[in-house]
């Protein structure tokens, strides 16, 4: 039954991770990759840590998760730039487009 649930546990992160670096890197660009490194690190060594299979398997998993979505960052850039994703205007791109306007 454990691998079961850690099976679900692990295509639920999985699933979760794509919205969330679809968002961060919309938000703040690819620049925000050190929270996730700093956040992978902490969740694998918690869990080395943790003594139940499950929590440690869904910690470990958390972990690399995090780790991959630094790889999934770079490659959200490259979408973008493909126009596969919609890309945040800056300030200054949205001023620039309004004085051209007048």
């Amino acid at each position: 039954m454990s691998g079961i649930i850690i099976g679900v546990i692990a295509f639920l992160l999985i699933g979760l991770f794509h919205p969330i670096v679809v968002k961060c890197e919309y938000y703040f660009s690819s620049r925000c990759w050190p929270v996730f490194l700093i956040a992978g690190i902490i969740c694998l060594i918690a869990s080395a840590g943790v003594e139940n299979i499950i929590g440690s398997a869904a910690l470990g998993i958390l972990g690399m998760s995090c780790l991959w979505s630094i790889f999934e960052l770079k490659e959200q850039e490259k979408r973008v730039a493909k126009g596969w994703f919609p890309k945040r205007e800056t300030k200054s791109e949205t001023e620039r487009v309004s004085a051209e306007d007048e």
